[in-house]
């Protein structure tokens, strides 16, 4: 593998065109909002769009994220099982990457594994199906729509 910018920019076009993460989001985002009784603003493919662009506007975090978008979308491992631990590990540090600073990022970890058991790609290589979870999982925690992230902690302390 081989990271340019001319690379990381072909990585932000494949990830900003892989809307099929909005609905994932949009089925965690319910699930859990009814798992924890609250109402969760769904996701639109342009807020999805805009903030894969936040995510690569910062170099640091995009050449990153390129990379193991890279790698879990090639990943493939005869018959599965010996690497459902490096696809789960490349998944997980992908959502957290794409959550944020803590504790985004814890939470898009967690998120992560939720959305990994609920999505199943039939038919495709071992890591596509946990790339799908980890963008959903990343997105979906660092895009508003949470009520306890739209107000002031009560834990501020000045």
């Amino acid at each position: 593998m081989q990271l340019s910018p001319s690379a990381v920019a072909d990585e932000r076009e494949w990830v900003r065109s892989r809307t099929e993460a909005v609905t994932l989001i949009n089925r965690v985002r319910a699930d859990l909002g009814e798992a924890f009784g609250t109402d969760v603003a769904s996701v639109t493919e342009s807020a999805y769009r805009d903030e894969v662009d936040a995510v690569f506007a910062d170099g640091d975090l995009a050449v990153n994220v390129a990379a193991l978008v890279v790698i879990l979308r090639d990943l493939d491992v005869d018959d599965d099982y010996p690497g459902f631990v490096v696809d789960e590990l490349l998944g997980r540090e992908l959502a957290g990457m794409i959550a944020g600073n803590q504790p985004l990022r814890l939470l898009g970890e967690a998120t992560f594994h939720y959305t990994d058991v609920m999505h199943h790609a039939d038919d495709e290589a071992a890591g596509l199906d946990d790339l799908d979870a980890a963008l959903a999982a990343g997105f979906q925690t660092r895009l508003p729509g949470w009520t306890w992230t739209e107000s002031e902690s009560p834990f501020s302390v000045e």
